[in-house]
């Protein structure tokens, strides 16, 4: 059995509207400590990471402690919306989960993003089998990842955890690699 703690980023300014620069809030540095609290007796082996800023700064305190460099996944970055900031989070969210090829022009729709998840999960998962790993994500990244092991997650589900920064969710993998737990 092998484990995987996806570790949602913490607060991260709204304010800077570039999405691959938007760092942390005050908040969201402070309780980066939680992540490092939490994880610090899990045997971590390996930490991997979306090269977004607001990711890679909730998980680095924790690799500096460990000394273990974090490894950068393109593709457990969040998803693109689109080429503007879209005033409706909510409605938009609303409309992806119902229909998982929806999306705005220029942006991804959430089948994409599973996709892309799931394919670079699988090469991990394989890559550094017996190893426990930390990958610092995204909440829509994240969810559809969940969703694809449990589709009974959709909408209402994501809806609650939304403003859950940091979340970390566990899953652990047989010994072929296939889900088997996933603890949140």
């Amino acid at each position: 059995m092998t484990t995987v703690f996806f570790v949602r980023h913490a607060k991260p300014n709204y304010n800077n509207h570039n999405n691959s620069l938007r760092e942390l809030t005050s908040e969201g540095i402070k309780d980066r400590k939680l992540v490092t609290k939490f994880l610090i007796n899990k045997n971590i082996d390996v930490i991997l990471s979306s090269p977004y800023k607001r990711s890679i700064d909730t998980v680095k305190e924790f690799a500096d402690l460990l000394g273990i460099d974090i490894e950068l996944i393109d593709n457990f970055r969040e998803r693109k919306i689109s080429d503007n900031w879209i005033k409706n989070f909510t409605s938009f969210s609303k409309k992806q989960w119902n229909d998982f090829s929806y999306k705005l022009d220029g942006g991804e729709s959430l089948e994409e993003v599973q996709k892309r998840n799931i394919a670079s999960l699988n090469k991990v998962v394989d890559k550094y089998n017996g190893k426990n790993r930390v990958i610092g994500t995204h909440g829509s990244s994240l969810r559809t990842i969940i969703n694809y092991y449990d589709s009974s997650f959709g909408f209402e589900e994501f809806n609650k955890i939304r403003k859950k920064m940091p979340w970390i969710v566990e899953m652990v993998f047989d010994e072929n690699n296939k889900i088997a737990d996933i603890y949140n």
